[in-house]
């Protein structure tokens, strides 16, 4: 059996690139869809070859997956990096806490990275550091266009599977070609090969990084569409405080056990926020989707599969 990885998949259409780097166009098997299973990004196939010349093939086989995320749709990943701009565009710090509590879902770590250093005040910076940083999140700041920060950067990448995400317009594109100076050659390989030209990022695609690819450990960035907007799933109104860790030392001096930290009276969490041990962004961005979800159709968080 010939085996390799998945590095995009478009209209049931799946690239993969085998140890020899050859990419082969292959379809899924019947008995994926009869058992509900979607080959993935990120997942490693077995392959039966069909046309070597025409390199077209069929998925035989889905390998077992250390883990899938659901959105975005990836398997076999360490670890996510999160990127926004600080300025140009300003953050937007309810979608940021959106991603930050999907991927604390899914159980996987998180690097908030934030771009465009060389054009923001230190008393920005300041501001993002002590938000997150408090919060247990590796914070990193860097600048794309002056390269800077980026070393820190790459040694957090170096023998993992890292999933690169963020909204559009904060130099997601610009990063991934300093990460892996061959990917604009990479996409347009494989964009000849499905007869499309280049676009924006409409689809997963996972890139082998080279440069940190050392002693047969191999290191890989999946580059994923942009976002503006996440749907609030499997959440609550009684389960969205687990998801605020910087919470949890304050909650023992709340005067009622079960206390929301919104209209209660002798709340420790808003003592601390009052005190600034909390900072006051996350705390506002918490009452915003706790109404939301207060608010919302009972069906509205369900997660659909």
């Amino acid at each position: 059996m010939n085996k390799g990885r998945i590095v995009k998949g478009i209209a049931g259409f799946y690239y993969i690139e085998t140890e020899n780097t050859n990419i082969y166009e292959c379809k899924a098997k019947g008995i994926f869809r009869k058992d509900n299973i979607k080959p993935l990004v990120g997942d490693v196939v077995g392959i039966d070859i069909i046309d070597e010349e025409k390199k077209l093939g069929n998925i035989t086989e889905i390998l077992p997956r250390k883990n899938l995320l659901i959105r975005p749709p990836v398997a076999n990943v360490d670890q996510a990096v999160i990127l926004f701009a600080i300025v140009k565009p300003n953050p937007n710090y309810n979608l940021l806490d959106r991603f930050l509590i999907m991927m604390r879902q899914q159980n996987l770590p998180v690097i908030i990275c934030f771009n465009k250093q060389d054009i923001a005040s230190e008393e920005e910076q300041k501001e993002l550091y002590d938000a997150y940083e408090k919060c247990g999140y590796k914070v990193l700041f860097i600048s794309v266009k002056e390269e800077k920060g980026l070393d820190e950067l790459k040694e957090l990448l170096k023998g993992k599977t890292t999933t690169l995400a963020g909204p559009s317009g904060v130099g997601k594109s610009s990063l991934l070609n300093k990460l892996v100076p061959d990917a604009q050659m990479q996409i347009g390989e494989l964009s000849r090969k499905i007869e499309r030209g280049k676009n924006t990022t409409r689809h997963s695609e996972l890139f082998y990084v080279k440069e940190l690819s050392k002693g047969g450990v191999h290191t890989f960035v999946i580059d994923t569409p942009g976002f503006t907007s996440l749907g609030m799933f499997d959440l609550t109104t009684d389960n969205l405080m687990n998801y605020y860790p910087e919470f949890e030392a304050f909650e023992p001096e709340c005067r009622f056990g079960g206390c929301s930290h919104i209209a209660e009276p002798d709340c420790g969490v808003k003592r601390a926020v009052e005190e600034g041990k909390i900072a006051k962004v996350r705390y506002d961005n918490y009452k915003v989707l706790y109404e939301e979800l207060k608010n919302m159709k009972p069906d509205y968080g369900k997660k659909t599969r």
